[in-house]
């Protein structure tokens, strides 16, 4: 069965955790990591990312990140 476009599944992964520092992207404690989740789609994976982030403003060295694992899992698509 092949896919078409339309209902290919770009995932996501939303995750987050304390810096150790402002300046580089090293976390604090790699057991304390925040996995949001897996997304099918970017649009979605985006509002969890913005719902953590608005939720851990007052924390500076809290961030969260979007992975485009679609692209790790497929380097040679675009």
């Amino acid at each position: 069965m092949t896919e078409t476009n339309e209902n290919k599944q770009l995932l996501h992964l939303v995750f987050g955790g304390e810096l150790s520092s402002l300046e580089e992207v090293q976390f604090r404690d790699l057991n304390d990591l925040d996995i949001v989740g897996i997304f099918p789609d970017y649009a979605s994976a985006l509002v969890a990312w913005k719902a953590k982030a608005q939720a851990t403003v007052d924390n500076a060295h809290m961030r969260y990140f979007i992975v485009h694992m679609h692209r790790l899992l497929n380097p040679s698509e675009k």
